[in-house]
Parts: C-alpha cells; structure tokens; sequence
C-alpha cells in the first residue's frame, strides 16, 4: 500500500508561498510608492496573485507527494482552476466595477463621496506570475524535503 505525505506538508508549502507573495507585493509596491505601506501586506489584488500562488502551491505539492494521478490531486486541480478563474475574472470585474464607481464618487459632494478599494482583482499577468511562484516554491520545498 502506497504511503501517503501528511497533508500538513502540503499546507505548509502553500502557507509559506501566501506569505512570501504577500511580502513581495509589500517590498515592491512600497518601492513604487517610495513609501512604507502596510496595507499591502494584506491586500488582495496585485502582483503576484497570492491566491492564484496558494492554490497552485497547494495543487503541485499535493502532487508531487502523493502522485499527480492521484484523486486528491484531482480534487486539488479543480479547487484550484476555480480560484485562479474566480481572481481573474469575477473579481477583475469587480475590480473595474470599484474604479467605475470611484469615478462617480467625484461628483457627489465631498461629505458625501466613499473611496472604493480597486486593488481587488488580477490581470492575466499577475495570475501567471502567481502560478509559477506557487509551482517553484512548491517544488523547492518538496526538494529541500527529499534531501533532509
């Protein structure tokens, strides 16, 4: 009977890929800001996609230990494919709907007017930049894994 990796492997490859995208988009957009902003160590939208890097993190790992055959990698892939469409489209749309709506806000009086977050959603680019994050950080920790 095959053994199967504890899935607490695979939770921490995803874990620490979260939390390396989140602190990327913190050291560069504080860059591009020329300022020190610790909103972006929280936000949703950006490059790299963090969520399109946790799943994928989690997809790759859960393959690698336990075979990309596998049922819970195929649970895993469709898990994922299902965030990764969700960032890029559902909350893309949500986010041009954000902009849309902040430009309305300009013409309320300014008592009025509530600034909408538009740093919601992913373009195409930031998605693939999340998916081969999470696949590299996933497969260094299976490797690094392997060899201790």
């Amino acid at each position: 009977m095959k053994q199967i990796i504890p899935l607490s492997i695979s939770l921490i490859s995803a874990l620490i890929v979260e939390v390396l995208s989140q602190i990327s988009k913190f050291i560069s957009y504080s860059i591009k800001d020329k300022a020190i902003n610790i909103k972006y160590l929280f936000t949703t939208g950006g490059m790299p996609s963090s969520h399109s890097a946790f799943v994928t993190a989690l997809s790759v790992s859960i393959g690698l230990w336990n075979g990309f055959q596998s049922d819970l990698f195929a649970i895993s892939f469709v898990f994922s494919a299902v965030i990764v469409h969700d960032a890029f489209r559902l909350r893309g749309s949500v986010q041009a709907h954000a902009r849309i709506l902040n430009k309305f806000m300009s013409l309320l009086p300014e008592k009025e007017r509530v600034q909408v977050e538009e740093m919601i959603g992913h373009s195409l680019p930031e998605i693939i930049a999340g998916v081969i994050f999470g696949g590299i950080i996933a497969g260094a920790v299976y490797v690094l894994i392997k060899l201790f």
